[in-house]
């Protein structure tokens, strides 16, 4: 009986969901606001432009060839990140702005 519930523990453990986070980084004043982050494997990373006028975009440039479209403000742009390492970007109209995304195993 100790062995046969051992299975299902283990199966159940095994089985169960590894949820996912989602961190904001705002862009303020032509920043990204942390302009560095750490997540885990398979997270999200929402960035939302909390500016009154002013457009922007996150650019991969390792990553994309083409600079992807703007965003205006009160927008988001989302990205989620399954592949481990470091991944720089930059805003393509404003290049001055740069922010680096470090991902690392998930703990779970």
């Amino acid at each position: 009986m100790r062995s046969l519930l051992s299975v299902v523990l283990i199966s159940v453990l095994s089985t169960t969901p590894v949820l996912a986070k989602e961190v904001v980084v705002e862009i303020y004043k032509k920043e990204f606001i942390p302009a560095e982050i750490t997540i885990e494997q398979g997270d999200t990373v929402i960035w939302k432009n909390i500016e009154k006028r002013q457009y922007h975009n996150v650019w991969f440039k390792q990553l994309d060839k083409e600079e992807p479209e703007y965003f205006f403000p009160d927008e988001t742009y989302q990205r989620s990140f399954n592949d481990l390492g470091e991944f720089p970007y930059e805003c393509g109209p404003h290049p001055k702005m740069t922010g680096k995304v470090t991902v690392v195993k998930s703990q779970n």
